[in-house]
């Protein structure tokens, strides 16, 4: 008898990720942004016993999760997320890109047909999933299912609206009243609970009066700092530790606060606002409270702001962990408290890694002149074909040619582009530069290309997409990491399946972020999201 226990034990641990046989009645996704996949490993000595480590712990991890295409930006990769799509399919290229058509720029959210509830911004701030192409996960669950809840939160309006997609609940936080948000594309009015949070300006409670470091500074793993180190912080330590003390770099405080919510979106408050509202929705929807199936969807946009102002390399982007560590307890204690373990699934992941700092160990070298490739390439296009306005602009990995000048000429269009391309191979930073000739035209089975091809929508992307070289990143003021490469420290990012009955595992096969999408619909009971590419994954749903 003792010998079959064992048995069906040891098989229960080699399958791995088996589940109850009820589907969770509430799927939780958790978005932090910018979390690069070995986050996890090289600061988990210092978490705590009830976030990540209870997740990582208790859940099913894949370590070798990655994303198979170029644009590794926030929307790009949430719209992959949302939707189990390559961008090549779900067209999302960016936030802004122009309308060859009449040259004009399309914003992705801007829609003058909608108002935002409750946004105090002097341009109005009309938003709405009108620019988005494949549906989402929120929006196939309400497709079949449209009892069921869904909410949406995160700081940035962009994070929330692409990975909710239409339909459910959407907040997000104003950048100048400093409260919570939506459309009158998702609702008429704000609910009361969150009208009443706004007056009471709740989400202010969370500003941090001064970073300070959580830990004692010799459990610190990295040395580089920004802000939250004093110079008595470092006299401290020199006390202690001289020689790591002196390795401490006092670097100039990047950016400067303008009012309540820079003070949330540059530091860990900003993850404590958004996790302490999702708590807040959670019970206010009832989520999971009865049979229907509820969504919440949750992105941490502060944690991207962290890397990006102070760098992965800092003490900064490691105190972030830290005390999202502890939040993050605080929340999975919450959220089990109002529904059973048994009955959640709870999904950790990100949008993409960061870049390494611009400034670590060279000489401002890693930094890509986005102006200056856009005149140069104008100045020999001009010199090539005759003077004009050439070139429109560059974003998103991309160069965008003013197509109407090419016609005008009487010009091949294929042409220009090619030549563009070649010349963009020239300049300093750049690795990789292709036509959307070439990538409407030819299949890219393998290699950069494939990733550059897999980023590519025909009808929204630039003439030339380029792909910057290890370590490079647009020069923008106040960033020294970025995001946006098809490089690992891009591409690979944490996922995590707890609850609902999982077994324990650590899987280390290739798995892409398309399959996150159809895996949920799949363990939902649902259709896949009509445009979904990935394969579902067997350690979480199986026959």
């Amino acid at each position: 008898m003792r010998f079959r226990i064992a048995l069906l034990l040891l098989l229960l641990s080699l399958c791995g990720g088996a589940q109850a046989a009820e589907p969770p009645r509430l799927v939780v996704q958790i978005v932090v942004s910018s979390m690069r996949a070995d986050d996890l490993d090289r600061y988990m000595p210092n978490f705590g016993e009830g976030g990540f480590r209870r997740l990582t712990d208790e859940g099913v991890r894949y370590t070798q999760s990655r994303y198979d295409c170029q644009q590794t930006t926030t929307p790009v990769s949430l719209a992959t997320l949302s939707t189990g799509a390559m961008p090549s399919t779900h067209g999302v290229v960016g936030t802004v890109w122009n309308d060859y058509v009449d040259n004009s720029t399309v914003r992705l959210l801007e829609d003058k047909t909608v108002r935002c509830l409750d946004y105090h911004h002097g341009e109005g701030g009309g938003w709405s999933p009108c620019n988005l192409v494949a549906p989402t996960l929120t929006e196939t669950l309400l497709d079949y299912r449209p009892e069921s809840r869904t909410a949406t939160v995160a700081l940035d309006p962009v994070s929330a609206v692409v990975l909710n997609g239409r339909g459910g609940n959407v907040f997000w936080m104003d950048s100048v009243g400093c409260q919570w948000a939506t459309s009158s594309c998702y609702a008429p009015a704000l609910p009361e609970w969150v009208r009443k949070r706004n007056r009471e300006k709740f989400a202010l409670n969370y500003r941090m009066e001064r970073w300070t470091t959580l830990l004692p500074q010799e459990r610190y793993l990295n040395d580089r700092y920004a802000d939250i180190l004093s110079p008595d912080d470092i006299r401290k330590l020199r006390k202690t530790d001289k020689q790591r003390a002196d390795r401490f770099q006092a670097i100039p405080s990047l950016i400067r606060m303008r009012g309540d919510y820079d003070a949330l979106r540059y530091t860990p408050a900003g993850n404590t606002a958004v996790l302490e509202f999702a708590k807040a929705a959670l019970a206010q929807f009832n989520m999971g409270r009865d049979d229907r199936t509820d969504l919440l969807n949750i992105c941490l946009d502060a944690s991207r702001t962290i890397m990006e102002t102070y760098g992965p390399e800092s003490v900064e982007a490691e105190d972030m962990y830290y005390r999202l560590d502890r939040d993050l307890a605080e929340f999975l204690r919450f959220l089990f408290a109002q529904v059973p373990a048994e009955r959640v699934l709870v999904v950790l992941t990100s949008d993409h890694g960061t870049s390494p700092s611009c400034d670590l160990g060279r000489q401002e070298a890693g930094r890509f002149n986005v102006r200056q490739f856009e005149v140069i390439v104008n100045g020999f296009l001009s010199a090539r074909y005759g003077q004009g306005d050439w070139v429109l602009r560059y974003a998103g990995n991309s160069l965008y040619l003013n197509h109407n000048t090419v016609y005008e000429k009487g010009l091949d269009l294929a042409e220009i582009q090619n030549e563009a391309a070649i010349f963009a191979m020239q300049f300093r930073g750049v690795s990789h530069a292709l036509s959307a000739t070439a990538m409407r035209t030819s299949y890219f089975g393998s290699g950069y290309a494939r990733r550059m091809q897999n980023g590519f929508y025909p009808r929204r992307s630039g003439d030339v997409a380029v792909n910057l070289m290890p370590g490079w990143i647009e020069q923008r003021d106040g960033i020294r990491s970025a995001s946006g490469s098809m490089y690992g420290y891009d591409t690979r990012v944490p996922l995590v399946f707890a609850g609902n009955g999982l077994a324990p595992a650590r899987i280390a096969r290739d798995v892409e972020m398309t399959s996150l999408a159809p895996t949920l619909a799949r363990l939902l009971g649902i259709g896949e999201p009509a445009a979904a590419e990935g394969t579902v994954l067997e350690e979480i749903v199986r026959p």
